[in-house]
């Protein structure tokens, strides 16, 4: 499992197809009370084990500021 504490932006070179998947996350708090967002993906239906856990990703509490920081940026008309 990966924690990320900074996002960089990068443009991409191509923009590729994606298969959809499940995602699902999850709250983590630690001993010492810091929390963490954790999201976590899922195989595709096409997958050798369809709905087995794919990745886990968690965000530190600097890297979740900052993805609310992108999305107010770059989502504005969003609804609540």
């Amino acid at each position: 499992m990966a924690i990320v504490r900074h996002l960089e932006e990068k443009q991409l070179d191509v923009e590729a197809a994606h298969t959809e998947t499940e995602c699902t996350y999850s709250i983590v708090q630690t001993k010492d009370g810091t929390r963490f967002l954790q999201v976590d993906t899922y195989g595709s239906s096409e997958r050798k084990i369809a709905g087995k856990k794919s990745q886990s990703v968690r965000f530190a509490p600097e890297a979740v500021r900052q993805l609310v920081d992108i999305i107010n940026a770059h989502f504005p008309d969003r609804s609540s």
